[in-house]
């Protein structure tokens, strides 16, 4: 046996052919759906604004009230600040405590970037992660607060959208075409489950839905949250309304209108709801207001309420980041968040103004600015500009996922596409507003320098298909914009080669042209990726760095290295290093990196770039606590896989009461005429084949195969390597167990443990006391007993699923493992309980990378059937 968890002994169930392609196939059929939607909302955009032009929007753009526009940024910093409480109340619920300043910040730059780039639980969700691991929260804990403020969100968006169907049915029905008692009744019972909810959650009860239990929050924290969740929604519905012309609707009518659009934007899973809402707020407002101010207006939004808190996150973080603000004590506690959040922030923020350079090359230039462009530059350096400004904000989105994950490279490739940018914003059109903009990102990127030194060639970059889908999205609405900016245009060949200062139009059909031909090539080349490449073994030399380096340090599994069936990821200064394996797309990393710990964030990363530069997802398996916030930051997600046993030998003694039971095994071990001894290294070829024959007879007689990555095998080289400990019956080896020890002489461990059918009673405690009894005369401080899968999963019903599902396992699941029995059997020897984690790159699913690693361990699928 070995003491490692054996979670390869867990059956295989095979699922449905069909559900198995749309869970392998789900991101992909998400994308496809969401671009399916977006082209619907486009043309449904198209055929609303029939009778609407471009220069009646930008004349009623124009015409926007100063005083309008700050009202509008004041209700954005009021819907903001409520945004914040909803981080607050997380983190309270979950029973935690955490500086109000990092918190604010934090919520504030989730939100400020969610909003703008979609996805919020997962780009959000990205940003509370790396801040909130910092400041100490475990991965369950953030995976509370992201589920947290994602479900208050919806349900406060459900309550205030259906108490204002109640209220103002009347109203609304005749804007949507649908019957007024279909919305009261609609309203009244959203109400009536959510009122159930608060009813039922007092005190923190439990409610149990068929085989799954969730502890609602109690009434006082509904209350709270609700409220918090109506400020906020009703602050951001009146950032829209006062940039309205003046309408004969209602402020609560147009709350309702608004949180149904909202709603849908958030449930077509399109980024940022772009298109969605707009549809919906021009579909209900219509018949009051003028199509066109309708349009102005919800430019203005999207501007105040999106970009400009993006903006200020961008440079409160900037702030920090100069050294003159780093000595007081609070703006040293942002410095510490805003070195996790400024990459996704200018990653956003690259992200948006691509977008914006993208969609500015298919508007006409006012005539005022074409006319002061004539008479000082030629009309071919006005064209070229033109073309190259979009190519350069194609650029700003492709480099945006990059510069998330801190590429050297995409920093490079977004400084030179952006002061290139705002050089061409200004030939094409002198577009100052554009041209402040990119000098915006232009600081933020030269302030944050030292952030981006990950070496990684963006060319071998796998774009994912969320961010695919994002650029489809793009030259879909470039398209869109296109045909509603030039509706009076007739279509011709001729327009592509005409070349003037007054044609727009032929201007605009050439840069969506390009951006479409280079962004179909982009994700041409991200989707053909070359065949997953084959990895080899570590090499003898490898092998050999590899062995001194585990010498020098103090965790003994690092010597499973020496199993030389894994592959091995050196640091650049060769001081540390990753062993790994393959099985399907999963590239799986065992332990933490080995070696020195200042060289893990990087090997880290390394690592996973390697791995999705082969078209694999990475994953990290049995992980300590140490490497989550590293994990974090290369954009990993992590789960908890069981609890390391670890006794301290310090205070290990065969005397007291809680010693009794295994006092008492080890005297009946004696009387039985067992006697330990412990065999050199050197010492051991002269019982190998004593030991090899234990080690058939425990393989046939538990029917088992050997194992591999996180297991050794019983091979010579392996089995020689280190001191092993036996026992023996009347001159005859009965049981033995390989030593793994290192030169730091703090901790030690065994691997292989095996006994003959014939070995008494008791042995393997008896083989365990004593190994630990010899470990702590040689100086050693700490025995590992390995981890116990499954093991210290939460069982509250706020737990996330995953460990909902571990708990019920470990409780449930003894047909398929002997969960609880190797957690009891570890226990005797009281040890300290440490997590241990799975991390999985890319948003990858776990249930999948945890079953590529059983199969790696196992041997692949008839390894894992056969145990």
């Amino acid at each position: 046996m070995s003491k490692h968890a054996n979670l390869e002994e867990i059956e295989v169930i095979e699922e449905s052919g069909m559900s198995r392609f749309f869970s392998r196939y789900r991101t992909h059929l998400t994308a496809l759906a969401t671009l399916a939607v977006f082209c619907m909302v486009g043309f449904a955009i198209e055929q609303l604004t029939t009778e609407v032009r471009y220069d009646d929007v930008v004349q009623a753009l124009a015409d926007t009230k100063i005083s309008s526009i700050v009202l509008a940024l004041f209700f954005t910093a009021l819907s903001f600040l409520a945004l914040v409480f909803y981080d607050v109340n997380a983190i309270d619920y979950v029973g935690k405590k955490l500086p109000f300043p990092q918190v604010a910040l934090t919520a504030f730059a989730a939100y400020a970037v969610g909003n703008t780039a979609g996805f919020g639980a997962l780009s959000g969700g990205a940003i509370r992660y790396r801040a909130y691991s910092r400041l100490g929260l475990t991965p369950e804990d953030i995976g509370r607060v992201i589920a947290f403020v994602t479900i208050a969100f919806g349900l406060g968006l459900a309550g205030v959208g259906s108490i204002a169907l109640l209220a103002i049915a009347d109203e609304i029905a005749p804007l949507i075409d649908v019957s007024s008692w279909v919305l009261r009744l609609l309203g009244g019972s959203i109400v009536l489950v959510l009122a159930a909810g608060v009813v039922l959650g007092r005190g923190g009860r439990a409610v149990s839905i068929g085989r799954f239990s969730l502890r609602l929050p109690d009434s006082a924290t509904w209350s709270r949250q609700f409220l918090v969740a109506a400020f906020d929604i009703a602050a951001s519905a009146t950032v829209l309304y006062v940039l309205l012309p003046q309408t004969a609707i209602s402020w609560p009518v147009f709350l309702a209108v608004y949180a149904i659009a909202v709603g849908l934007g958030v449930l077509s899973h399109v980024p940022a709801g772009l298109g969605v809402f707009e549809t919906v707020i021009i579909a209900a407002l219509g018949s009051a207001v003028n199509i066109d101010a309708v349009l102005g207006s919800l430019v203005l939004y999207r501007l105040i309420y999106h970009v400009v808190p993006l903006l200020l996150a961008v440079l409160a973080v900037s702030a920090t980041e100069l050294r003159r603000f780093a000595d007081h004590p609070v703006a040293s506690g942002f410095r510490r968040i805003g070195i996790r959040l400024m990459p996704q922030l200018l990653s956003t923020l690259s992200l948006l103004l691509g977008v914006m350079l993208i969609f500015s090359s298919v508007t006409p230039t006012p005539d005022s600015n074409l006319e002061f462009l004539s008479n000082y530059l030629p009309l071919p350096i006005v064209e070229g500009a033109h073309f190259l400004a979009s190519l350069a904000g194609l650029a700003l989105v492709v480099a945006a996922r990059g510069l998330g994950q801190k590429l050297d490279g995409a920093w490079w490739i977004t400084i030179f596409s952006a002061a290139a940018a705002l050089m061409l914003s200004l030939l094409k059109a002198v577009a100052l507003v554009e041209a402040s903009f990119l000098a915006f990102l232009i600081f933020g990127l030269f302030v944050s320098r030292r952030l981006f030194r990950r070496r990684a060639s963006l060319l071998n970059q796998t774009l994912t298909a969320s961010w695919l889908t994002a650029i489809a999205v793009v030259c879909v609405g470039a398209v869109v914009i296109l045909l509603f900016v030039y509706r009076d245009v007739d279509y011709s060949n001729e327009l592509w080669w005409q070349f003037e200062f007054a044609d727009e139009a032929p201007r605009g059909l050439r840069a969506v042209l390009g951006i479409t031909i280079i962004s179909t090539a982009i994700a041409v080349f991200s989707l053909l990726r070359p065949a997953t490449t084959r990895l080899e073994p570590a090499t003898d030399e490898a092998l050999e760095r590899a062995v001194d380096i585990v010498e020098k340090q103090r965790y003994a599994d690092a010597n499973l290295v020496r199993m030389g069936d894994k592959s091995v990821m050196f640091s650049d200064k060769g001081d540390a290093f990753i062993m790994y394996g393959r099985q399907g797309r999963s590239w799986i990393a065992l332990f933490d990196p080995i070696g020195d710990r200042s060289a893990m964030p990087e090997l880290v990363w390394r690592f996973v770039e390697t791995a999705r530069a082969a078209g694999c997802r990475a994953v990290f398996y049995q992980i300590s606590p140490a490497l989550l916030s590293h994990c974090a930051d290369a954009g990993l997600r992590a789960f908890k896989l069981g609890e390391l046993a670890v006794s301290d030998l310090s205070t290990f003694e065969m005397k007291g009461g809680k010693w009794a039971n295994l006092r008492q095994t080890a005297s009946r071990a004696q009387r039985d005429g067992l006697s330990f001894e412990v065999i050199a290294a050197e010492d051991v070829p002269g019982v190998m084949d004593e030991l090899a024959a234990v080690s058939d007879a425990w393989l046939a007689d538990h029917n088992a195969k050997e194992k591999g990555f996180s297991l050794g095998a019983f091979t010579p080289d392996y089995i020689l390597a280190q001191p092993v400990g036996i026992l023996k019956l009347e001159g005859k080896i009965v049981a033995f167990a390989n030593i793994l020890i290192t030169g730091a002489k703090d901790e030690g461990t065994i691997d292989l443990m095996r006994f003959s059918p014939d070995a008494p009673k008791g042995s393997m405690d008896f083989l365990f006391v004593q190994i630990m009894e010899y470990l702590r005369a040689e100086g050693f401080s700490h025995f590992n007993l390995g981890m116990a899968p499954l093991s210290g999963m939460s069982k509250r019903e706020t737990a996330p699923v995953w460990d909902r599902i571990g708990s019920t396992v470990f409780e449930h699941g003894e047909r398929f493992y002997n969960f609880k029995g190797l957690r009891a059997f570890k226990s005797k020897f009281h040890p300290q309980w440490h997590p241990r984690y799975l991390a999985v790159s890319g948003g990858g699913n776990p249930m999948i990378a945890l079953m590529d690693a059983t199969l790696l361990i196992g041997g692949g699928l008839k390894g894992v059937v056969r145990k």
